[in-house]
């Protein structure tokens, strides 16, 4: 009688031991989690994939290489001081102290744009390089040269 009275306690403790580990067991997506804690908590969220469209690296990867050599494209008018941005069409030109930005100039900027330059810039805004430009191509140097108005050249 003892040893089918042990063997009864040790079957039930068994079976409760199985209980306990088994109702601590979660499924997610068709896998098999065991957890500790009394309550459930739900599994974190997942960010959805990035999308990557082939242009340049992947939007995880650093930005240097592709990203950071954006080149800008701009005339620059020295009898003006005025630029324009060849991709975006607009111009900026300086009003008093502050450098403003249009798609078309105020009427008495029009009567002074005779040649540019083309300058090629790693910014979006060339109003920073202005000092520089005003030192390499200053006003009335296009005249001086014998070059011809209209189309731009480079100097």
């Amino acid at each position: 009688m003892k040893s089918l009275l042990s063997g009864i306690i040790i079957i039930s403790l068994c079976s409760l031991v199985s209980c306990f580990l088994l109702s601590s067991c979660s499924t997610t997506s068709g896998g098999v989690a065991v957890g500790w804690s009394q309550e459930e908590s739900p599994p974190p969220p997942q960010a959805p994939p990035a999308r990557h469209h082939g242009h340049g690296p992947p939007p995880h990867a650093p930005a240097w290489g592709y990203r950071a050599k954006q080149h800008y494209k701009y005339w620059y008018y020295p009898d003006a001081y005025v630029y324009f941005d060849v991709t975006r069409k607009v111009y900026f030109y300086l009003e008093g102290d502050n450098w403003r930005i249009a798609a078309s100039l105020p009427r008495h900027y029009r009567t002074r744009l005779y040649g540019y330059v083309e300058i090629e810039l790693d910014s979006d805004k060339p109003y920073v390089y202005f000092d520089k430009h005003r030192r390499e191509y200053p006003p009335g140097h296009w005249k001086k040269k014998g070059k011809r108005k209209g189309k731009g050249r480079k100097w």
